[in-house]
């Protein structure tokens, strides 16, 4: 099993946050990690999410299962690679008001028989979700101010 996170303070509310976290069709204008996504945040759909590793890295394209959709609170999905339990990925944003603003925790927990084998690619990752993050941030108070 590995665990790789990143966190963020938001300085807008929850319900804010959400409106762009949950708007999968318009990631491609502000989300470097998770460059181009489809589908509703509801429990039991299924997303489209492409994926780009930092820095010039590959892109590849995953299809999780919405396993929770509260607004403004959380939203957490399941990918696979292949059959389960070889590569399993649960991801999560957690979203926490603190203040006048948000706290966002994104946490992704890897499990299967190849996460040994994937040192580099979580490393990548771990990059991506802290730009993910920061352009979150970036993004909903650019939102806020207006």
């Amino acid at each position: 099993m590995r665990r790789i996170s990143s966190e963020v303070h938001i300085d807008a509310g929850a319900e804010a946050v959400w409106s762009v976290l949950a708007d999968f069709s318009r990631f491609r204008e502000w989300n470097p990690f998770l460059v181009q996504a489809a589908g509703r945040a509801r429990v039991g759909q299924r997303l489209s999410l492409r994926l780009r590793l930092p820095d010039g890295g590959r892109e590849m394209t995953f299809r999780p299962t919405v396993l929770a959709s509260e607004p403004g609170r959380l939203l957490r999905w399941r990918g696979r690679l292949g059959a389960p339990g070889f590569f399993d990925g649960l991801h999560s944003f957690e979203l926490t008001p603190r203040g006048a603003g948000t706290h966002v925790l994104q946490t992704e927990t890897f499990t299967g028989v190849l996460v040994p084998l994937t040192g580099p690619l979580l490393r990548q990752s771990e990059v991506g979700f802290a730009r993910l993050t920061d352009a979150l941030k970036t993004r909903v108070e650019a939102r806020a101010a207006v």
